[in-house]
């Protein structure tokens, strides 16, 4: 006898196997950490999942939606369907605090604040992820990521990456 899933089961089964999904250029976090993973939504028995990237022109999409798809597939749901929201348009105030926590842990100096003109047009402190200093001093405003400014710290003399609020 084959069970019944109601809509709110099937739509809790593909939550999580699209949760699962990590980061492409930041293995260390899921697409829920990162604030990318938007809704899922499943009407007679299909599933649509809704990602909105980081910027619009983020290369590690294309990879996400291919790594969400395979996810919903292996939980066993038939063609699912990856939809890219623009609007709103993502902000580093949709990461999650685990996810700032996972981020600093990886070495990567997460997002200070919330997002706003201090972001983009004022100097901010950031917080060295290796020792805690906050003598620190911006190398590049582009990191191994567009998403990230390079940074070094003058205390411990280390390079980093810092997640720019945008």
């Amino acid at each position: 006898m084959t069970r019944a899933f109601s809509a709110s089961d099937l739509r809790s089964r593909a939550w999580a196997a699209a949760a699962a999904v990590v980061d492409p250029e930041i293995p260390v976090l899921t697409i829920v950490d990162l604030g990318v993973l938007r809704d899922v939504r499943v009407e007679d028995g299909a599933v649509e999942v809704f990602i909105t990237p980081t910027y619009s022109g983020c290369p590690a999409m294309d990879m996400i939606a291919i790594e969400v798809g395979l996810a919903l597939e292996q939980a066993g749901f038939r063609a699912p369907k990856v939809t890219r929201v623009l609007s709103p348009a993502w902000t580093t105030d949709w990461i999650t605090e685990e996810g700032k926590a996972k981020l600093e842990r990886f070495g990567i100096a997460p997002p200070n604040g919330k997002a706003g003109r201090r972001a983009l047009f004022g100097q901010e402190r950031v917080t060295c992820p290796q020792c805690g200093s906050q003598e620190t001093s911006r190398i590049s405003e582009f990191g191994s990521t567009p998403c990230k400014a390079l940074y070094r710290c003058t205390a411990c003399a280390e390079p980093f990456d810092y997640f720019k609020c945008i």
